[in-house]
């Protein structure tokens, strides 16, 4: 199929934030074809818990693509029990390297409560600065809003709810139907 005829799928803001010992994924529902909503309630912040270790993740782009990428982290973590950073960067070289894994369309935030990476299909694996990580078509919105809430009143749950429903208020591909998705450590 030619993809300038294909409408293409849009969507999605996911964001990350730690305050006051927590982190919290937040991401809306909505999956969007072209200009036609075609879900509202995705969900697309998930709890792991490969080898008894948690990690949150949440996700941006094509959802099969996404499961793919998580069940390569799974493995990887499984690998590498307790050991994030090492199991992201394994992650990042196989959707790079592989053939198959490197036309794959999304993004990842994954946090273990201590650590939080932002990983791309370009080989990044990303510690986001000012406590705060966003993706998806929202996400600068969503950064932006509450890189300028973490230092007011408010934990993390409370900066990444309404810094979603600044983003939500903004993007026309992003909704308020949240999962919420909190990790500490």
């Amino acid at each position: 199929m030619n993809t300038q005829e294909f409408p293409g799928w849009h969507g999605t803001t996911i964001i990350a934030v730690r305050k006051g010992g927590e982190v919290v994924v937040a991401g809306d529902g909505q999956v969007s074809l072209g200009q036609t909503v075609i879900k509202g309630s995705a969900r697309k912040v998930r709890r792991l818990n490969p080898g008894g270790h948690e990690v949150v993740a949440g996700f941006a782009g094509s959802t099969a693509d996404a499961f793919t990428l998580l069940e390569r982290l799974e493995s990887r973590l499984e690998a590498a029990p307790g050991q994030l950073a090492r199991a992201c960067v394994e992650l990042a070289k196989d959707w790079r390297t592989d053939k198959y894994l490197r036309n794959l369309e999304a993004m990842l935030i994954v946090t273990d409560g201590a650590d939080m990476f932002v990983i791309t299909g370009a080989g990044d694996v990303l510690e986001p600065e000012h406590d705060v990580a966003a993706i998806g078509s929202g996400g600068n919105y969503a950064l932006a809003a509450a890189r300028a809430m973490m230092n007011g009143h408010g934990d993390a749950e409370r900066i990444a709810r309404r810094a979603m429903a600044i983003a939500a208020d903004i993007c026309v591909y992003t909704n308020g139907n949240l999962t919420v998705e909190k990790i500490s450590r």
